[in-house]
């Protein structure tokens, strides 16, 4: 499967700059520093998230979590919602039973073009309008590179 455009949930961002989680991290921190500026995106949502968890989580690590932030709003595209997003993820959070910020990850991922997002929240493997989730973690090295060429 080619992917055309994707993003990371707020936990790989989290994992990539956690050492402490093990495979998780190794996993994180290879899906972020290979990505393709091309074909990935950064949600605006999830760097807000991702600053959240850090402060509360490993508080220590907030000026890591800064220095990633900047460098990579400069690499990657940083999209953002639209209040016909909100609309879409609480028709999603209803029809569907997600939570509402992941309906919201969703909605915008949708809206800009994106057929992937990366997690281990969600159903891995669901479709949903188009969009597939993923749980990287699930997935052997080889299949999640075929993933994302």
């Amino acid at each position: 499967m080619s992917v055309e455009r994707y993003t990371f949930d707020t936990n790989i961002l989290f994992y990539a700059l956690d050492p402490d989680a093990g495979e998780k991290h190794t996993i994180s921190s290879r899906l972020v520093g290979t990505a393709d500026y091309r074909t990935a995106v950064l949600v605006l949502q999830t760097l807000g998230e991702l600053c959240n968890s850090i402060q509360k989580k490993r508080p220590a690590a907030v000026h890591l979590a800064d220095a990633f932030i900047a460098k990579n709003m400069v690499l990657f595209d940083v999209i953002h919602a639209i209040p016909s997003d909100v609309t879409a993820a609480i028709a999603a959070r209803n029809d569907h039973n997600l939570a509402f910020w992941d309906a919201m990850l969703w909605a915008t991922a949708r809206r800009n073009g994106c057929t992937l997002i990366l997690t281990e929240d969600l159903q891995d493997g669901r479709t949903l309008g188009g969009v597939t989730i993923c749980n990287p973690f699930k997935l052997s090295a080889p299949a999640l590179h075929a993933l994302l060429l």
